[in-house]
């Protein structure tokens, strides 16, 4: 898997001295500054500490079997700022990197918020998903305007890979509102309405 996140600190600095300071026991395989600077932590066949408790595609530790990429972004807490131009272009030249090395599905390329909807909401709704998946990083749905609304979300969401009760211990809501802050951007209010079912569908259709 490939894990994307912000830092969500005030300023790089801190958030690299965090990273690299053991008695945190927070760690990434890769930070990548505003300006495109990116900074190697920890070698990508090694355990970096970037997910905590979390799920996807049925497994809980997503720590042994992620890379996990940092963006310097002060996020929801200290004033959450659209990622920079050439931040962006650095994190797509890294991530074709590490899929060329690695054989990550598409759909296992997410955000943190993805894979622990209840804790977290990184690297949130201002994050280019869509511009990343043109590039052939993860996917991106185009549902058809006839396509079916009425599925089943809860099964749908758990065929994508999110988790939903009864495997995990948080309410179905969050896991919506994690789904569409990745691919619904424009309204996060946990409400499975027929916007979300098509785009579901497509998601599942890819």
């Amino acid at each position: 898997m490939l894990v994307l996140h912000y830092t969500g600190m005030r300023t790089a600095e801190a958030a690299l001295e965090r990273l690299c300071d053991p008695a945190a026991k927070v760690s990434a395989h890769y930070t990548i500054d505003r300006d495109g600077t990116t900074y190697a932590h920890v070698p990508e066949e090694r355990r970096a500490w970037h997910a905590g408790v979390s799920w996807w595609a049925g497994a809980r530790d997503v720590n042994a079997r992620s890379i996990g990429i940092e963006l310097v972004n002060p996020g929801h807490e200290f004033g959450y700022v659209a990622f920079a131009e050439d931040q962006i272009g650095a994190l797509i030249a890294l991530c074709c990197e590490i899929v060329a090395r690695h054989p990550i599905a598409p759909r296992r390329i997410v955000g943190h918020s993805d894979v622990a909807p209840p804790r977290k909401t990184d690297p949130g709704e201002l994050f280019p998903w869509r511009r990343l998946a043109m590039e052939g990083i993860g996917v991106w749905p185009q549902p058809r305007d006839d396509a079916e609304g009425m599925i089943d979300v809860a099964a749908s969401l758990a065929r994508y890979g999110y988790g939903v009760p009864p495997s995990v211990d948080w309410p179905l809501g969050d896991t919506i509102k994690a789904f569409q802050r990745h691919f619904r951007p424009s309204c996060i209010d946990g409400i499975a309405d027929g916007e979300c079912a098509r785009l579901l569908g497509a998601l599942l259709d890819l």
